[in-house]
């Protein structure tokens, strides 16, 4: 009986609602139109804001900007502090910092504080500290560009760079960061690693030094890239029969630079001349081809592949003349790396610089006089954005990409056939 009861209620309530529902049409109606002009209006509002959504984010950027340049500020102080630790970590903030964007106007005013800061850094602090101090000083002069400024940073400090780097009691960390200086100092260093006079087994050394004298060797490789050809001549014959001993070095980094120094310094050979003739070529070539097929389980999988990668290319260009191009993509642009002088300068700044090596090929003044990239490009929002590769289009690409390659390295790849 109770159900009954609320059944039949609520077939009572539902007739009521009904009946309700007609009396208060008008009513409704005026509501409706309210709720119309509300939303139109609210419309309007959203749009008025959208409008102002432009003039919002203008303000939002420059307010990050000035709370990054006072983090930068605060870094700038603490290179002073009297906490190793302190400085240590404001160099590394400022190493990344300068490595990722282009702080010139920053820079401009501050430049004479943070130099005398990195000063007391380089002759009171220790190995990493001075490496750090190091590091931010070439990107400080870096960001300077090659105005008078650059060239007063580099010249106030490059008396201390000279002494650290000349001094053999000095932290090894720390002189190879400072290869910023003439090439007898790095001659007389990386020298050391050739093989002892008298003897066919190589000048063994500890692993950090190795290091120091791969960087020696890098850097002057690099300061051969701008030499006049007068010093050119001179240096082929000093140094082109001592450099292929640091083939046999036991380190895989130490050969590799010696491989690619040997083949810059052929590349110069042939400007000058273009008839040059070494006599030594098939033994060098022999060293090369050894060194391109080394199979050795002794070195580590990844030290062979990358040792048999390059100098794979160094015997091409040996023997053939043919360099390995590489292309550079930076935004709208793209940059071919042809030679071996533009392969060790574009190498050095991508050191040096990481992953922000293309926002200051793209920004950095000194970077694009150097790889004679015009000025900078004039680029508003709509054309970056057009600019950019969808992601179903990145996904083609590399699909396409792989089954090229893939197909490429089969036919390379030696074919096992069952022995009967």
């Amino acid at each position: 009986m109770p159900r009954s009861r609320r059944a039949h209620g609520a077939r009572r309530g539902g007739r009521g609602a009904r009946s309700s529902a007609k009396a208060e049409s008008p009513a409704s109606d005026d509501e409706t139109a309210s709720e119309v002009l509300s939303h139109y209006s609210s419309a309007s509002e959203s749009t008025s804001v959208a409008e102002e959504g432009t003039g919002s984010e203008a303000v939002d950027e420059q307010a990050q900007q000035e709370a990054e340049e006072d983090k930068l500020k605060e870094c700038i102080d603490h290179v002073s502090d009297k906490s190793t630790k302190t400085r240590q970590a404001a160099l590394e903030s400022l190493r990344l910092a300068f490595s990722s964007k282009t702080l010139y106007d920053f820079l401009l005013e501050r430049r004479l504080t943070l130099t005398d800061s990195l000063e007391k850094c380089l002759k009171k602090g220790k190995g990493d500290e001075q490496s750090l101090a190091a590091s931010v000083l070439t990107l400080l002069c870096l960001q300077m560009g090659s105005g008078p400024e650059g060239e007063e940073v580099f010249r106030s400090l490059k008396p201390l760079l000279i002494g650290i780097l000349t001094d053999s009691s000095a932290s090894p960390v720390a002189r190879q960061s400072d290869l910023a200086s003439c090439l007898a100092c790095l001659e007389g260093i990386f020298g050391t690693s050739c093989l002892e006079e008298g003897s066919s087994v190589p000048a063994h050394h500890s692993p950090l030094l190795q290091t120091l004298h791969c960087c020696a060797l890098q850097s002057w490789s690099l300061l051969l890239t701008i030499c006049p050809s007068s010093q050119i001549r001179q240096i082929l014959d000093n140094h082109l029969p001592k450099l292929p001993l640091l083939l046999s070095s036991e380190d895989v980094n130490l050969r590799i630079v010696a491989g690619e120094t040997v083949a810059l310094l052929f590349e110069l050979a042939h400007e000058l001349e273009e008839e040059f003739f070494y006599a030594d070529t098939d033994l060098l070539c022999a060293k090369l081809k050894a060194l391109a097929t080394d199979s050795n389980k002794y070195r580590a999988k990844t030290d062979r592949r990358k040792q048999r990668s390059i100098f794979r290319d160094v015997l091409r260009f040996i023997e053939n003349g043919e360099c390995h191009a590489e292309s550079i993509k930076f935004g709208l642009e793209c940059m071919y790396v042809d030679s071996w002088v533009r392969r060790r300068v574009y190498h050095a700044f991508k050191e040096l610089l990481g992953s922000g090596v293309r926002h200051h090929l793209q920004n950095n003044e000194l970077l694009r006089e150097i790889f004679a990239l015009g000025p900078p490009l004039a680029l508003d929002a709509v054309a970056l954005k057009a600019s950019k590769i969808s992601r179903f289009e990145k996904h083609l690409y590399n699909s396409a990409a792989f089954k090229a390659r893939t197909k490429a390295r089969s036919r390379v790849r030696d074919k096992r056939a069952d022995v009967l």
